[in-house]
């Protein structure tokens, strides 16, 4: 992603952490980080584990700790509890198509400020490597069981009953073609504009 800056505290959404969840985020990150780099220098499938380790200046069974597969290291993220945080943060009366919209775009604004070289390499090999490609349906689908919860809580309806499954599904599917599209077109363009035109359609009842 690539879209503006901003410096408003409500596009960092959610309680503050205690500084050993920070610091088991930080070394989540260095080891995301080296991976992507050493992705981008001699592709996916020719970086073994031992080498990201060595790269991340971390043991091999650290990796393994915090990613226990290699294709975890990409699909694994502190996304979920952004959005979650985000769509609780909007007021209690809204009703929860826009509850949905908007805590998305400030979770989306967060990530692109926090996470956007990550978020550019995580989405290029998601459309590159098959392996990504096929497990990156179980990420959506805990995703799916986290907004599920959190829409059940503002509806009352069961968070494994058929609508909600069906509303979560829906919004982050979009998301997720929304983005391939993204990757597709060459990441030129900014991502937030391109994903509120897409929850702009879900909103209107796929009208086009």
């Amino acid at each position: 992603m690539a879209p503006a800056q901003t410096s408003s505290s409500s596009a960092h959404p959610g309680p503050r952490l205690g500084l050993r969840e920070r610091k088991k985020i930080q070394t989540r990150q260095a080891i995301r980080r080296a991976a992507y780099r050493l992705f981008s220098e001699h592709g996916y499938d020719a970086t073994p584990v031992d080498r990201i380790a060595e790269a991340a200046d971390v043991s091999p069974s650290t990796v393994f700790r915090y990613f226990p597969t290699k294709e975890d290291i990409v699909l694994t993220d502190e996304y979920d509890p952004v959005m979650e945080a985000a769509i609780r943060a909007r007021p209690a009366g809204e009703p929860p198509v826009e509850a949905i919209r908007q805590g998305s775009l400030d979770a989306l604004r967060h990530i692109i400020e926090t996470d956007a070289a990550e978020l550019r390499h995580r989405t290029r090999l998601v459309r590159d490597v098959p392996a990504l490609r096929g497990r990156s349906a179980e990420a959506m689908a805990e995703s799916a069981r986290v907004l599920c919860a959190v829409l059940a809580e503002r509806t009352g309806l069961p968070a494994d009953g058929l609508e909600l499954r069906v509303l979560a599904a829906a919004v982050l599917g979009a998301v997720q073609e929304t983005t391939m599209y993204w990757v597709d077109q060459g990441q030129e363009e900014d991502l937030l504009p391109l994903i509120e035109r897409t929850l702009d359609v879900l909103t209107r009842g796929l009208a086009l």
